[in-house]
């Protein structure tokens, strides 16, 4: 103990020293991490107050080769004044159709004024199978351009590549839109019944029928019990 003591004594400079680097390194980690904390904080916070706007194509229920064009806001906050410019990769004649075919939409041709948090917009784009077939070889690029409630503004690309689709199938139809279509021929039925227009086939089954049907099989069993007797 007492060489422990005259070891502190003799030393105690250079363990201060010692002591105090420790500090200041471990205050510069602390600082470091406290100034990481609040980065990252920031960042969540801007997530989750900016809109983010995401253009593609959307294939129908009715039919795989209809498609839809998409406009949805997948970010956290609203987005305001939107505005598209279309452009195509691909020299094709059906790459120019697809975009003549934008153009007349007024939501690409004079842009949107609002898009909520997951709100959507669609309407149909084109079918596969009319006009220039190098349609399903398109690649388009939408250059978008919007604002932050805050009045932060946000320009990006989205790529729209149709050759995605080749080689694509499906079968049979959604189980929703099966559904739909039993319900419209039911009520078809319904309306030609109510309406006079129609007659519901309904086979009558009367006490009359049944009592004829156990006589029948009455006499058939005394027939078949004198038969074998």
């Amino acid at each position: 103990m007492a060489k422990l003591l005259e070891f502190l004594n003799t030393n105690s400079g250079a363990l201060s020293a010692l002591f105090s680097g420790v500090v200041t390194i471990a205050t510069i980690v602390y600082a470091w991490l406290t100034a990481k904390l609040v980065q990252e904080t920031r960042q969540m916070r801007q997530v989750q107050t900016e809109p983010r706007i995401q253009v593609t194509y959307r294939v129908s229920e009715e039919w795989i080769n209809f498609l839809d064009i998409s406009i949805r806001n997948i970010g956290l906050a609203p987005a305001y004044d939107i505005q598209f410019t279309v452009r195509g990769e691909t020299s094709l004649p059906g790459t120019q159709e697809l975009l003549d075919r934008l153009m007349k939409l007024s939501s690409f041709k004079n842009g949107l004024a609002y898009l909520g948090p997951g709100e959507q917009y669609f309407s149909f784009w084109t079918s596969l199978v009319e006009g220039d077939q190098s349609k399903v070889e398109s690649r388009l690029v939408v250059d978008c351009s919007y604002r932050s409630a805050t009045g932060s503004t946000y320009q990006h690309p989205c790529i729209v590549d149709l050759s995605e689709l080749k080689g694509s199938s499906r079968l049979g139809e959604p189980p929703l839109l099966k559904i739909a279509k039993h319900m419209e021929a039911l009520a078809k039925d319904v309306h030609l019944v109510t309406s006079g227009f129609g007659k519901a086939k309904v086979d009558v089954y009367t006490q009359a029928d049944r009592d004829d049907e156990r006589a029948k099989l009455d006499a058939r069993f005394r027939a078949e019990k004198q038969g074998g007797a």
